[in-house]
C-alpha cells in the first residue's frame, strides 16, 4: 500500500478492540503504512472519532457492555460517520454473524486469530476501493463543472449568433430596427405569464429573435417597398416563412427552433399562411410570437406611417380574438399593455 492510493497522504485507521494484544498486532501490522489510533470499547471509540477523523474503523464483534454491532449503528446513523468502511473482527464466523453485519453496513469482515498479511490485504484492498471511489467522485464532479462551463460558453456563443443574425435580418429595413429582438422580449413576457417555466421561455425567445430568418431569401426591394405590392410580390413575402423554416430545420440541437419562423404567419381563424393552420393545430409558440410580431408591427414606425397609440394598439388586439390571435395569448398582450402606463413598450427609434 503506498502513499499514491491516498491522494499523496497517509490514511488513518481506527481499532477498537477490548483484547490488549489485538490492539498491539493491528499497531504492528500497520505501523509503515498507517497511523493507527487503539482504544478497548465501543464507547471510547465513538468518543474519539466524535472528534477526530478516521478513513476506516476496525471494530470487534464481541466486547462486554456496547459490542461491534451497537457501535456499528451508532457510526452508520450519524451522517459525518456513515461513509466511514468499517472491518468487523471476530473469531466465530458465522452466516448469520456475516448476513447481519452486512445488513447493518460492515464492509468486511476479518477473522481471528489474525494473519497480519491477509489482514494488511483486506485493509487495503477497502482503502484503494475507497479512495478510488472518492477519486471518481471528484473526478465526476470537476468534470461535471467542465461541462456546464462549456454548455454555459456554448449557450452565450448560441445567444450572441442569434442576437446577430437577427441584427443582420432586420438591417435590410431601415425601419425594422431592433424588430425581432424586441418581438423576442415581449413572445418571452408572454410566454411568463402562461406560466412557462425558464427553459420554456428561452426557447420562445430564441424563436421569436430567428422568427425573420427567413427575409434573407427575399430581395431588399420588395422588403423595403413603400407601395402596395403585387401578387408575386406579396408571394414573396410570404415565402420568408418556408425559407426560414428551411434554413432553421438544420439546427438538430433545437429541432423545434424552425416552428416560429414557419407559422408565425398562421391565422387562428385558418386564414394565415403557410400553411392554413387553425387554433390548436397552430404550434403553441408561434401563436405567442404572432401576437408579439403583431404588437411590435403595429407600435413601430414604417415608411408609411408613425408608430400607431397605444389605445389603437390595444384595441387591434382585442378585435383580433379568436380570429387573428389564439385568445389566451392575446388576453396576456393586452394585460402587458395596461400595465404599461407609459407606452415603454414600444420603438422609440
Amino acid at each position: 500500500m503506498t502513499d499514491s492510493l491516498y491522494g499523496g497522504r497517509t490514511p488513518h485507521l481506527l481499532a477498537i478492540d477490548d483484547d490488549d494484544i489485538n490492539l498491539l498486532m493491528i499497531s504492528r501490522a500497520f505501523k509503515n503504512e498507517a497511523e493507527v489510533t487503539t482504544v478497548k470499547s465501543g464507547p471510547e471509540g465513538l468518543a474519539w472519532i466524535a472528534e477526530h477523523d478516521a478513513d476506516l474503523v476496525m471494530l470487534d464483534f464481541r466486547m462486554p457492555g456496547m459490542d461491534g454491532i451497537d457501535v456499528l449503528r451508532v457510526l452508520k446513523k450519524d451522517q459525518r460517520t456513515a461513509e466511514i468502511p468499517v472491518i468487523m473482527l471476530t473469531g466465530d464466523i458465522s452466516v448469520e454473524l456475516e448476513s447481519k453485519g452486512f445488513i447493518e453496513g460492515a464492509t468486511d469482515f476479518v477473522r481471528k486469530p489474525f494473519i497480519p498479511e491477509v489482514m494488511r490485504q483486506r485493509v487495503r484492498r477497502v482503502l484503494r476501493y475507497e479512495y478510488l471511489q472518492e477519486h471518481l467522485e471528484h473526478e465526476v464532479k470537476r468534470q461535471t463543472a467542465l461541462a456546464e462551463k462549456r454548455l454555459e460558453n456554448s449557450r452565450e456563443l448560441f445567444r450572441e449568433m442569434a442576437i446577430a443574425l437577427a441584427k443582420t435580418i432586420d438591417a435590410k429595413d431601415n425601419y425594422t430596427h431592433g424588430h425581432s429582438e424586441r418581438v423576442a422580449d415581449y413572445a418571452k413576457l408572454i410566454s411568463k405569464r402562461a406560466g412557462d417555466d425558464e427553459e420554456a421561455q428561452k426557447r420562445i425567445y430564441y424563436m421569436g429573435l430567428l422568427h425573420d430568418i427567413g427575409k434573407i431569401g427575399v430581395a431588399g426591394t420588395i422588403i423595403t417597398k413603400t407601395s402596395r405590392l403585387d401578387d408575386d410580390e406579396y408571394q414573396s413575402i410570404q415565402a420568408h416563412t418556408i425559407i426560414g423554416s428551411e434554413i432553421l430545420r438544420n439546427i438538430s440541437q433545437f429541432p423545434d427552433l424552425s416552428v416560429g419562423a414557419r407559422s408565425h404567419h398562421e391565422r387562428y381563424d385558418g386564414k394565415g399562411y403557410p400553411d392554413h393552420l387553425a387554433g390548436d393545430a397552430i404550434p403553441r409558440p408561434a401563436r405567442i410570437i404572432a401576437v408579439a410580431d403583431t404588437y411590435d408591427a403595429m407600435t413601430s414606425s414604417r415608411s408609411y406611417r408613425k408608430g400607431l397609440p397605444q389605445d389603437v394598439v390595444r384595441a387591434e388586439i382585442e378585435k383580433g380574438k379568436g380570429t387573428q390571435f389564439d385568445p389566451k395569448f392575446a388576453d396576456l398582450m393586452l394585460q402587458l399593455i395596461d400595465e404599461d402606463k407609459d407606452y415603454i413598450m414600444r420603438d422609440e427609434s
